[in-house]
C-alpha cells in the first residue's frame, strides 16, 4: 500500500501554532485518510496515499488547518517513494550515526532561483556543510545545529518555496512509518 507523509511547519514549536497529536490525527481522518499515525507533535501525518498528488494534499490540509484551527500552516507533502529517495540520495553519509547533525529542509518545489544559497561561502562555516539536490537541502551541523552559523545563514536564502525542516531521525522514523 503506498503511504504519502505531510509535513506541517511550525506546529506546537515554542508555544505557537497549538495543534495536539490527537487533532492532527483526528483532522486527517475526518479529510477521509486511512491508516493514520502521527509521528510525534511537531507535525508528522502518515496515512494511506488517497490517490492525490501530494501538492494537492498539501493544499487540501492546509485549507483545513485553516478554516477549523484558524492557523495559517504551511504543509509539504512527500509520498513514501519520494522519502526512501531523499534517504537514498543523502549526502552525508558520516553524519547518520549522529542523526541530529543533519537535518533535511523538505521544499514544495525546485527552487528557481538558488542565487542566495549558491552566494554563501562555504568553506568559511566548515565543518558545516550544506547540499541541495532537487526538492531537499542537506544541513550537516556536526557541532550542533544551535550553534552553526551555517544553518542560520542558510535560512536566511530565502527560495521562493514551502520549506520545512526534519532531523535525520525524524526523517529515518517517518521512512519506517511508512513502510509499516
Amino acid at each position: 500500500m503506498s503511504r504519502q507523509i505531510a509535513l506541517l511547519r511550525g506546529i506546537n514549536v515554542g508555544g505557537h501554532n497549538s495543534f495536539p497529536k490527537a487533532k492532527q490525527l483526528e483532522l486527517a481522518e475526518a479529510l477521509g485518510y486511512r491508516d493514520v499515525s502521527v509521528l510525534l507533535q511537531t507535525g508528522n501525518i502518515v496515512f494511506a496515499d488517497p490517490g492525490t498528488p501530494p501538492s494537492e494534499t498539501a493544499r487540501v490540509i492546509h485549507e483545513r488547518i485553516a478554516d477549523e484551527l484558524g492557523l495559517t500552516v504551511p504543509v509539504v507533502v512527500r509520498t513514501r517513494e519520494e522519502l526512501a529517495a531523499a534517504v537514498a540520495a543523502n549526502p552525508f553519509p558520516l553524519a547518520a550515526p549522529e542523526p541530529k547533525s543533519l537535518h533535511v529542509t523538505f521544499l514544495s518545489a525546485e527552487p528557481a532561483d538558488t542565487s542566495r544559497l549558491d552566494a554563501l561561502d562555504a568553506a568559511a562555516f566548515a565543518p558545516d556543510q550544506y547540499r541541495l539536490i532537487g526538492r531537499e537541502l542537506y544541513l550537516w551541523c556536526p557541532g550542533g545545529i544551535g550553534r552553526s552559523k551555517l544553518a542560520d545563514a542558510v535560512g536566511r536564502a530565502r527560495l521562493g518555496v514551502t520549506a520545512t525542516a526534519r532531523n535525520w531521525n525524524t526523517v529515518t522514523k517517518l521512512l519506517a512509518l511508512a513502510d509499516a
